[in-house]
């Protein structure tokens, strides 16, 4: 569901950006927008492959068997989409209270982060699954490099190839040429999905499954919003709700989407929005500047900022939700020294949804306007409707600002330089 509080800074969400929107979504789904080459997420839902799924689900649980940690090494949407799903699923602590345990590298140029990674794969069980199109951007190949030859000095040849597993091109591309040669097993990135819409893929797929999470309710959940997200009637439809009030507000002369919410959880998932919205939409000049927030944790510093900083600069959309499997509440205590015995037998997830509340309606005095995006509770089935939401969402309001959704033009300028510099 969605609820929109716009507050004192009301805009208009008039014909013309009704039918822009409209306009935008009969682009998409008739694929006849820019980029239309890189459309196969849209009907992933209800064309995935079951045997490949069933792969997926053979390898992941090999996996467990056999690993005590699972090195994922990619970068973007090689690697966000599954931090994202696996840590709002399992928590932020997932590899404390897991069996195999996760951890993703090829994510910067750090010498520490993987220096800390060699030691703690030292005495462990460990496969790797490399994720990378071409097996070129610098970040992933490097620390390939580095992962693949500390393994080739603990197992056999035989045992290596067991233990890597390519995510990657079907048929070209060095990560490719090196899997076919060495024996590698691999997975495919769809030649029509660019890296940010890959969380239904094996890109997210397998490492989500490694991690326990139902990739079939994953899947449910997305194919279910596909169902509700299309053209129909788009007035009452959440959809179109979101979409219209974040470009109206846009139009308006605000320049930052701030995604929210109140679980540590979710700081993966916003930064996976982040990639999102910002690959997507930041071109040509336009876009919204995506940014993000975990309460109660940042109303004790960006909190401030929100209710009195400078206005007509940041509306919030903010995941709400309903309600919790867990179950912890407030103890009475006897001495009473910090007074809040008023609370005792409260649970902790009703505070928290009463601190969103009363979040809410200083934001809204504040003038800050508010979308909030609700889902019954946090599972794999509502998860995957929030990311196919987003994921639509995202491509529809691109074509309404008038720019390409699916390429990264800012992203190649900054690798040519880079490996300019480095002497290629």
């Amino acid at each position: 569901s969605i609820e929109c509080n716009l507050g004192a800074n009301c805009v208009a969400l008039d014909k013309k950006i009704h039918d822009e929107i409209f306009e935008s979504i009969k682009k998409l789904e008739s694929a006849t927008g820019e980029g239309n080459q890189y459309l196969g997420w849209l009907n992933l839902p209800k064309e995935y492959s079951k045997e490949e799924v069933q792969k997926i689900k053979n390898t992941a649980t090999e996996i467990k068997e056999n690993a005590d940690i699972l090195l994922v090494i990619g970068i973007g949407g090689s690697y966000l989409g599954a931090r994202a799903v696996i840590e709002s699923q399992r928590g932020v602590f997932h590899n404390e209270v897991g069996s195999t345990k996760i951890y993703f590298l090829g994510t910067s140029l750090d010498e520490t982060y993987i220096t800390q990674i060699l030691e703690i794969i030292e005495d462990k069980s460990v496969y790797v699954n490399v994720i990378s199109k071409s097996g070129t951007t610098l970040e992933p190949a490097v620390a390939f490099r580095i992962i693949k030859k500390a393994l080739s000095e603990k197992y056999s040849e035989k045992e290596l190839k067991k233990r890597i597993i390519a995510t990657t091109d079907k048929e070209k591309g060095a990560l490719k040429k090196l899997a076919d040669e060495e024996g590698f097993s691999t997975f495919v990135v769809p030649d029509d999905i660019g890296g940010r819409y890959s969380v239904f893929t094996p890109v997210g797929l397998l490492p989500i499954a490694v991690a326990d999470v139902d990739i079939e309710e994953l899947l449910d959940g997305a194919r279910q919003a596909m169902n509700d997200f299309s053209v129909g009637s788009l007035e009452d439809n959440p959809f179109y709700k979101y979409v219209a009030v974040r470009n109206a507000l846009y139009r308006a002369g605000y320049s930052t989407e701030v995604f929210t919410n109140y679980l540590p959880s979710f700081v993966q998932f916003n930064e996976w929005l982040k990639q999102l919205f910002g690959e997507s939409e930041g071109k040509d000049g336009k876009g919204l500047y995506p940014s993000s927030m975990t309460f109660t944790t940042d109303l004790h510093s960006l909190g401030q900022y929100i209710q009195d900083g400078k206005k007509g600069l940041l509306f919030k959309t903010e995941l709400k939700i309903e309600s919790s499997e867990n179950d912890i509440s407030v103890p009475h205590d006897n001495k009473n020294y910090d007074e809040l015995n008023y609370i005792a037998g409260k649970s902790f997830k009703e505070l928290n949804l009463t601190a969103q509340e009363g979040v809410y309606i200083a934001h809204d005095n504040g003038g800050v306007p508010q979308i909030t995006i609700s889902i019954p509770k946090n599972n794999a089935y509502y998860l995957g409707m929030l990311i196919y939401f987003f994921e639509k969402a995202c491509a529809v309001s691109a074509y309404t600002l008038g720019v390409n959704p699916f390429n990264q033009p800012g992203v190649e300028e900054y690798k040519s330089h880079m490996f300019r510099l480095l002497g290629k």
